[in-house]
């Protein structure tokens, strides 16, 4: 019985202690509670229903999803607008839009010079240095880093948009827009379209590696005519099955630089890029730089996007580096550089261009006496009778006017000349009327944007690509050289890359002979540009020692903008 009764004591006490020990945990675990919301006193209260804690990432669920909502028009407030946006989608995780990081900038050290007029004679009196923070073992503590911020586990790979902004007190003039390595579906594009297309300072996106699809990049496509100013367009690491990235560049589509890298390009993507650059009836006159590098293509690819560069004369850069071109893509590249022959579909567009400029009144008919008194050509009955007519009524006005001028003694004038006499003072007044009109909405617009940002840094009015002194290609002069039609090629493209090919001997001669043309015989083309100012061809097939290699960097170096001649020895400069 004794045992029992012992044995019966040490379970009730263990069941004691562990409700105290309960008992305590629940104590410490609402402190721990009291103690975050001490910490965070301007953190606002959130349901528990419709907000999810977590350390980036927020979760938030509709409030009445029966209910529905009425249509939401975006602010400009890229911040406020997408979080909206999304809870409307209904989406479970919206992620935060933050700053992007950036290096500290050294704050610029004052002058120590006195001022004028005030302590003349005296010398700054230098600050104490302050004294170097000690840890509890007595030893110097090391500051914090200034350079970076240390984060939480995984907290730096957490989806999130990055934004630049042209003013951090205002959340409208967001500049450039940053989403690396985090997948943009179809529901996450539209909700950025609607988003982008009110953002009137947005020149830049950057979407790195989001896993878009053919359907996405449609979207975003869509989406470019709506942003006015934007300039830049970076998709680098985002391989599309569809390659449909011709309609990135359109007419309507306002950007300027576009970088496809490393998005698995191949020739299939390469020619409708190439068909979008120019054909025979039209050319883009707004992209300006296209990165293709670190993809698929091989010669057939180079050799359409060298047809697209026959008819263009916008793009200046262009870079292939690190793809599959050999020594036929290469060749075709020299051929658009120097000069090339018209195709049968290119000589008849030219004589369609080259009538429309020297004679554009052809199309229309020809007046009828012209047609009743031409020999070879006998007028129709239709034109002979209206020419009757116009005959008989001339003959009436003729004796009207030889009776008015015996009784007045003098002719009367001519309505034609009546006619002719009014229409030109109407139209000179027509003239000076719309020329004061510009001057002065002129001068109003430069008032008004003096008025408006006074006291505001100047902004870059966008530049429009298009030229309106622009040659097409099929109208220069043309040689006639074994019976076909030889035009001076591209002179546009200023920067080459063709690095990280499959290049040789042949090739580079091609690229050699175009060089060499361009620095010798196309100098009085109408066409205009400089040529080609910098190119690269390393690591291809061909050596670097080659004599090929040599000649062209031997024409390249001095024309490359980047390029340092190395300083001259006194000797030499004391013999020149």
């Amino acid at each position: 019985m004794s045992k029992a009764k012992g044995s019966f004591f040490n379970v009730a006490n263990k069941i004691k202690m562990g409700k105290k020990v309960e008992k305590s945990l629940k104590g410490e675990k609402n402190q721990s509670a009291v103690s975050q919301d001490e910490e965070d006193p301007n953190k606002t209260p959130v349901p528990k229903e419709s907000f999810h804690k977590e350390a980036s990432v927020r979760f938030l669920t509709p409030v009445d999803p029966h209910r529905p909502l009425e249509p939401y028009s975006c602010t400009g407030n890229f911040q406020a607008d997408f979080t909206e946006l999304c809870r409307r989608n209904s989406m479970v995780a919206i992620p935060p839009v933050i700053h992007r990081a950036r290096p500290p900038t050294q704050a610029a050290p004052e002058s120590s010079k006195p001022e004028k007029g005030k302590d003349k004679g005296k010398s700054a009196v230098p600050e104490p240095e302050p004294e170097p923070e000690v840890d509890p073992e007595g030893e110097n503590a090391e500051p914090p880093p200034k350079t970076y911020i240390v984060k939480d586990k995984f907290e730096y790979f957490k989806p999130s948009i990055q934004v630049e902004m042209e003013n951090y007190d205002k959340p409208e003039t967001v500049t450039e827009i940053y989403i690396r390595g985090w997948k943009i579906d179809d529901i996450m594009m539209n909700t950025l379209k609607q988003c982008l297309s009110v953002m009137e300072k947005l020149h830049t996106i950057n979407l790195w590696n989001t896993g878009l699809t053919g359907e996405t990049v449609s979207i975003m496509a869509s989406t470019l005519p709506s942003i006015v100013n934007l300039r830049t367009l970076i998709l680098d690491g985002n391989v599309v099955k569809e390659e449909n990235w011709h309609e990135l560049i359109t007419d309507e589509s306002p950007v300027q630089n576009l970088s496809l890298r490393h998005c698995g390009i191949t020739d299939k993507g390469a020619k409708s890029i190439g068909e979008a650059l120019g054909t025979v009836k039209r050319a883009n006159n707004k992209l300006v730089t296209l990165n293709l590098a670190g993809n698929q293509i091989s010669d057939q690819g180079t050799i359409d996007i060298a047809n697209g560069l026959r008819m263009n004369r916008t793009l200046m850069s262009l870079s292939l580096a690190s793809n599959q071109v050999g020594d036929k893509g290469a060749i075709k590249l020299g051929e658009v550089l120097s000069r090339f022959p018209l195709t049968h579909e290119e000589v008849v567009e030219r004589r369609k261009q080259k009538s429309s400029q020297g004679s554009p009144d052809r199309n229309k008919s020809p007046p009828p006496s012209r047609r009743a008194d031409s020999k070879d050509r006998p007028g129709s009955v239709r034109s002979s009778s209206q020419h009757d007519k116009t005959d008989k009524s001339k003959q009436k006005q003729s004796a009207k006017t030889k009776k008015d001028a015996g009784k007045g003694g003098k002719e009367a004038p001519k309505e034609e000349d009546k006619h002719d006499k009014t229409k030109g003072k109407k139209d000179d007044k027509a003239a000076a009327k719309k020329a004061s009109l510009v001057a002065d909405t002129k001068n109003a617009a430069k008032g008004k944007t003096k008025g408006k940002d006074k006291g505001k840094p100047s902004q870059a009015e966008p530049e429009d690509m298009g030229d309106s002194s622009f040659i097409n290609p099929l109208t220069d002069e043309a040689d006639f050289i074994d019976g076909q039609l030889w035009v001076p090629g591209n002179r546009a493209l200023i920067n080459l890359n063709l690095s990280r090919n499959q290049i040789g001997e042949h090739g580079m001669a091609a690229i050699l002979k175009a060089m060499q043309y361009q620095t010798t015989l196309a100098m009085g083309s109408k066409s205009g540009g400089t040529g080609l100012m910098r190119i690269c061809v390393f690591k291809n097939k061909i050596s670097s020692d080659h004599d090929i290699v040599r000649k062209i960097n031997e024409i390249m170096l001095p024309k490359d903008p980047f390029y340092k001649p190395p300083p001259q020895t006194p000797e030499v400069e004391s013999t020149s």
